[in-house]
């Protein structure tokens, strides 16, 4: 069993250097790949009513259906920069996890998440956070033009980064330390995006391999992880 983990793409638009890097990527996986997980930000914004899609998005958002109805069993995880996807691709019958997930791959036990809320404890972002995904604020979606919520999303991601935005180092190393609590939980590995730094830790506990891995991004790395009958393998795509 091939498993594929990749995140955060922060897919903008259509000109973005790793977008025909994705395109190609998936190509290339269709045939050996029984699993493809998208582990957050791999839009850096979400907004979409029925099937009016952001038009930059509309190659990748088919590709991604494709790979889905050729065999490959695509799940998407809602990140910091987009959520709300469930309305669209459930349809699609792509599984969407708005938060973590356990997964069982060739006996082993896995916690996969964004990883925003295993690093960041800033009372300021983690507020933000909970009234971007709250009811009141889906509904408002829903009522605003969808042209007008892109706009509103290309502004909001800018700030984002300028006001939250923490070396990589540092969040690595508090996923670090999220990681070794999920081990004494059971866990066998701990599969994180959001600090954009590619990591892959394997470490024997108690006798058992352990396996830390955050993702790393399709912006400076292309990076993703690859779990084949059980071993891990991060790799990057040129």
């Amino acid at each position: 069993m091939r498993a594929v983990f990749i995140s955060d793409a922060h897919i903008k638009s259509r000109k973005d250097k790793g977008y025909d890097y994705l395109l190609r990527f998936f190509d290339s996986i269709g045939n050996d790949t029984d699993h493809l997980f998208i582990v957050g930000d791999f839009f850096d914004f979400w907004f979409c009513k029925e099937d009016r899609i952001y038009p930059d998005f509309r190659p990748m958002v088919d590709k991604i259906l494709e790979l889905n109805e050729g065999g490959v069993t695509v799940s998407l995880f809602e990140g910091n920069h987009d959520f709300f996807l469930a309305d669209f691709f459930e349809r699609h019958n792509i599984k969407v996890f708005p938060e973590d997930a356990t997964l069982f791959l060739d006996g082993k036990r896995i916690f996969v998440s964004h990883g925003d809320t295993a690093s960041e404890s800033g009372w300021s972002y983690l507020l933000l956070r909970r009234v971007l995904r709250s009811r009141a604020f889906y509904n408002f979606q829903r009522v605003v033009p969808v042209p007008l919520m892109w706009k509103i999303s290309l502004t909001a991601s800018k700030m984002s980064r300028r006001h939250f935005a923490r070396p990589p180092e540092g969040i690595a190393e508090g996923m670090r330390s999220f990681s070794e609590k999920k081990f004494d939980d059971g866990y066998d590995a701990v599969i994180l995006g959001h600090c954009h730094q590619p990591l892959l830790e394997e470490h024997v506990n108690e006798g058992t391999m352990k396996t830390f891995a955050t993702l790393g991004d399709w912006i400076c790395h292309f990076s993703y992880l690859v779990c084949d009958d059980g071993e891990f393998s991060l790799l990057s795509y040129r």
